[in-house]
This record gives C-alpha cells, structure tokens and sequence, in this order.
C-alpha cells in the first residue's frame, strides 16, 4: 500500500512555524529532530490525523527563501477538512489567524480562505 505520508512546507523559521501550527490551529508535532547544525526533521499534523503530516523544511537558499508562501504560484496550497467548520473557525479566529474572506456555502460544503504566518493559502472545509 503506498500513501503521501509527509508534504514538505518550507518556512523562514523552524520555530516560528511550530509555534503557528501547534499553538494556532492546534496541530501535533510528530517528530522534532536535529539532523545537523542548522538543520531539523520537524513534522506537524491535525491532532488525531492518521495520515498525512506537514515537514516543515526551513528555506536554506535563496532559492527556497523566495518560494516561501508561494509554493503553488498563488493558490490556495493545502485543504484541512473538519468535521465542525464553526467551531474551527471561531477558535481560528480568537487564536489571531488571518481569514481572506467570510466562510463560504458551496455545493461541496463550508469553506472559508485562510493564511498562514508565512503567506501560504488554507482552505478551511467542512464537507457535506
């Protein structure tokens, strides 16, 4: 059985994105290991998720440093579903993070736009 088990975000601070991921959208952090100096294997997930998880990857050229909150050209970049988009939402809310727009009824569900610390685009999404 294969599955995408890790999507890598890179970030401008290791720390900086811990604390955004766990403390703001109450994410777990699965792993944070020192590889070398400079260099972690920092991995975040929704808590009780069994799947996929964030490795948070800071930028270490400039190449990297350039695509931060931009890795999808502009695009909303990761989709986190949730089983009640109100109670997300207002925790989300009085946790600081930043919504694009108001939540959204759309055939497929309740969505609203949100961004990270470091630009990149979430779609909050309660499926029907």
């Amino acid at each position: 059985m294969s599955f995408i088990s890790s999507v890598a975000l890179i970030v401008p601070d290791y720390d900086q994105a811990i604390d955004f991921y766990v403390n703001r959208l109450g994410f777990e952090l699965l792993e944070d290991v020192t590889l070398a100096p400079g260099k972690r294997w920092v991995r975040v997930c929704p808590r009780g998720e069994a799947g996929t998880a964030l490795l948070l990857a800071e930028a270490s050229t400039e190449e990297q440093k350039a695509a931060i909150g931009n890795q999808t050209g502009g695009r909303v970049f990761l989709f986190l579903s949730t089983d009640d988009f109100e109670r997300d939402h207002t925790l989300y809310l009085e946790n600081g993070v930043c919504f694009l727009e108001e939540p959204r009824f759309e055939p497929y569900g309740t969505v609203a736009v949100f961004k990270d610390p470091f630009g990149n685009q979430w779609d909050l999404i309660e499926h029907k």
